[in-house]
C-alpha cells in the first residue's frame, strides 16, 4: 500500500510544499473509507504476487516489458498469472511480465507514439498526468527521462494495478520505481495554483468534465510559467464556434460532457491564458471489430480487458479505414493539442464565461460520415 510519510516526503523534496501538507490528511482519508467493496481482494491479490528478482525493464513493441533473469515455472508462474488476473479488467497498457502479456483493452502506446513526436524533452522535468488510469503512461514518461512523474487518478483498481506493477519491477530497476508515483486522486484534491509542473498531461479527460473551462483552469494552476501542457481529448468537426453536447451516450460512455472543435478548444485554451497554442494532430479512430474476449488469447498471454474497439489488419492492406457512426454521433475524432505557459505571468479574468456562454448551440447535431 502507498507510504504517506514518504509520499510527503517526496512532494515536499519537489518543492511542493502546500501539497506536501495535507496529502498524509488525503491518503488517510482514501484509506480509511474503504476504497472499494472489492479493495480487500485485490490487496489480497497483491500481497500474494511473487516476488520476480534481478533482472530488466525496458519499452519495446509498445510494452513495458519487466524481465526478471530466471525463468518462472510451476508454482512461481500460476501465482503471478493468478495475481495479475485478480486485478482485470486492465485498461492501460499493454505489459509484459515475464512470458506473460497483459493484452489491455487500450493500447495506450498507440496514443504515446502520437503524442510524443510533439513533446518538448521530458529530461529532467517534474511531469503531472492527470487521470492516469494504471499510470502506463507515467512509465513512458519516465523511461523517456523525467525527474519525477506524479500520476493522479481517483479510480481504485487503477491504483492496486499501478501498485502490481510497481513493485514487480522495483527490484530489477529501484530508481526507475523511485520516479514514479500514483495518488488515487483527482485533480481537484490537488491545492489550487502550485505553478510547480514542467508538463502537465491531460489524456482522455476534458469530455469527462461538467466544466471543461474550469479543467483547463486547473491545469494551468499545476504548470509552473513557462511549463508545457499536453491535452489529448476528443473533438467534432464542425464551425469554429461549436461544441457537441451529447443528450446521452457517446461512443458507449455516459459520461461525455462538452465535445468542441479544434478551434474553439484552442479559443478555451487562449481565454485560459495559455500561449501558443498548437493542434498538432487530428485523428479518426478507425472502427474495425468490437469484440469481448471470453478466454485468453494463446498461452502465456492474456487478455484482461472487457470489450474493446480495433483496428482490423488486413494483409497487404493495413488499417481499413472507416469514419462509422457511434451512437448516432459522427465518428470518433481524437485532438492532440501542445500549450505552453507565458514564462512570466499573464493578466487574465478568472471568471471566463461559463461553458453554456461558450457554446453556440446546447447540442449540434453533426452529419453522419460516409465509410470513405
Amino acid at each position: 500500500m502507498i507510504d504517506p510519510a514518504r509520499v510527503r516526503q517526496l512532494l515536499a523534496a519537489e518543492g511542493l510544499t502546500r501539497w506536501a501538507e495535507v496529502i498524509e490528511q488525503q491518503l488517510d482519508v482514501f484509506i480509511s473509507r474503504a476504497p472499494h467493496g472489492d479493495w480487500s481482494r485485490w490487496q489480497q491479490a497483491l500481497d500474494q504476487l511473487p516476488v520476480l528478482g534481478e533482472g530488466s525493464v525496458d519499452c519495446r513493441n509498445g510494452a513495458l516489458n519487466i524481465c526478471p533473469d530466471r525463468s518462472l515455472q510451476g508454482e512461481l508462474h500460476a501465482a503471478l498469472m493468478a495475481g495479475l488476473k485478480a486485478l482485470h479488467p486492465w485498461r492501460k497498457g499493454p505489459y509484459q511480465v515475464a512470458d506473460i502479456r497483459i493484452d489491455t483493452e487500450w493500447r495506450s502506446d498507440w496514443k504515446w507514439d502520437r503524442v510524443i513526436p510533439h513533446l518538448e524533452s521530458l529530461s529532467d522535468r517534474l511531469v503531472l498526468d492527470v487521470g492516469c488510469g494504471n499510470g502506463y503512461h507515467c512509465w513512458r514518461m519516465a523511461d523517456a527521462g523525467a525527474r519525477q512523474v506524479i500520476g493522479i487518478d481517483p479510480t481504485a483498481l487503477f491504483l492496486a494495478q499501478f501498485l502490481a506493477i510497481s513493485e514487480l519491477l522495483r527490484p530489477m530497476a529501484p530508481g526507475l520505481a523511485g520516479r514514479v508515483e500514483m495518488l488515487p486522486l483527482g485533480i481537484e484534491s490537488m491545492p489550487a495554483e502550485l505553478a510547480a509542473f514542467d508538463t502537465v498531461f491531460s489524456m482522455g479527460v476534458l469530455y469527462h468534465r461538467r466544466s471543461p473551462i474550469d479543467h483547463l483552469l486547473e491545469l494551468r494552476g499545476a504548470l509552473r510559467p513557462g511549463g508545457q501542457l499536453v491535452l489529448e481529448t476528443l473533438v467534432i468537426e464542425g464551425a469554429d464556434d461549436q461544441v457537441l453536447v451529447p443528450r446521452g451516450r457517446y461512443a458507449k460512455m455516459r459520461n461525455v460532457w462538452f465535445i468542441p472543435t479544434p478551434a474553439m478548444l484552442e479559443n478555451w485554451l487562449q481565454r485560459c491564458g495559455f500561449r501558443t497554442v498548437r493542434t498538432v494532430e487530428v485523428t479518426f479512430r478507425h472502427i474495425g471489430l468490437m469484440f469481448t474476449a471470453v478466454d485468453h488469447h494463446a498461452v502465456p498471454g492474456l487478455f484482461l480487458g472487457r470489450a474493446r474497439t480495433c483496428n482490423l489488419l488486413i494483409p497487404g492492406v493495413g488499417a481499413l479505414e472507416s469514419r462509422v457512426d457511434v451512437d448516432n454521433h459522427a465518428a470518433i475524432v481524437e485532438a492532440v493539442v501542445i500549450n505552453d505557459l507565458p514564462d512570466k505571468e499573464l493578466q487574465f479574468r478568472r471568471h471566463c464565461e461559463t461553458p453554456k456562454q461558450l457554446i453556440h448551440a446546447s447540442a449540434i447535431k453533426i452529419p453522419r460520415l460516409g465509410a470513405g
